[in-house]
């Protein structure tokens, strides 16, 4: 299999699902906006987009399984895997506020190999494959080289179902109020991490984040020249759904506040 010819083929499928969703962001009506929990929607947009993600994907690899947000495809794979989020940023797209995203990734076995993530609204593409480098359309990007904390601009994504956690939380957000240039919050975490990877923000963190929500902007940040870890420096965000990402200059200051407060 050739990474990077089927790197090229998932951007271009994904862009016809960016499509849309762009046609479809002024037409979405209350009727339907389905919601699964408190602050928790899904769309009709949502489950048409993957639906459509997931045909187009087995065209091009009928092997692979499927690991999607709306469960469109529960068929797993016993080597290849997709990981997908058809409309990253659900409550910015219901509201007609941008950015909101398409995510997709590639897994083989328990590794990360492939990685796109589509900004339609900014007609902005990160990609990026297993030692092949990381892009914004058709430029190579990295990390930004800041190496000092009080240099960064962080971002995060405000919790808005799981809360348990929002003591430890606020006083994170505290520190790096005070410790860095300053904290954003976009609300597509997808769009975060391919905006580490660029070096437009210099790290990245939040809790109960799904796999669909950083797979691809991992292989995106790694190969960009970035670090990526758990809220404890493991490789177990996938499953314990809290994440880290920085472009590694500031990693170990950056942890050092995180773990002050998450354990």
């Amino acid at each position: 299999m050739n990474l990077e010819t089927l790197t090229q083929q998932t951007i271009s499928l994904s862009k016809e699902v960016g499509q849309f969703l762009l046609d479809n962001l002024t037409k979405l009506s209350d009727d339907m906006i389905e919601s699964k929990g408190r602050m928790d929607f899904v769309t009709e947009i949502d489950k048409a987009s993957e639906k459509q993600l997931v045909k187009s994907l087995e065209t091009i690899l009928p092997e692979a399984g499927f690991i999607a947000e709306e469960g469109t495809s529960d068929r797993k794979g016993e080597r290849y895997n997709w990981i997908i989020d058809p409309l990253d940023g659900t409550t910015n797209y219901i509201h007609g506020v941008i950015p909101f995203s398409i995510s997709i990734a590639l897994q083989d076995h328990d590794r990360l190999v492939m990685g796109v993530v589509l900004d339609p609204s900014q007609d902005e593409c990160f990609y990026a494959w297993e030692e092949g480098g990381a892009f914004l359309n058709d430029s190579a990007i990295r990390v930004s080289q800041k190496e000092h904390l009080g240099q960064a601009l962080v971002a995060t994504g405000f919790p808005y179902t799981d809360f348990s956690l929002i003591d430890q939380y606020m006083g994170a957000m505290r520190d790096f109020m005070t410790k860095t240039h300053g904290l954003r919050r976009l609300g597509s975490a997808a769009i975060d991490l391919a905006y580490v990877a660029c070096g437009r923000y210099d790290a990245f963190f939040e809790y109960h984040l799904k796999p669909w929500d950083v797979a691809a902007g991992t292989v995106i940040i790694r190969e960009a020249g970035g670090t990526v870890c758990d809220f404890v420096g493991g490789q177990g965000f996938l499953s314990n759904e809290n994440y880290v990402a920085t472009n590694s200059l500031i990693h170990d200051p950056f942890m050092g506040i995180i773990k002050q407060h998450f354990q």
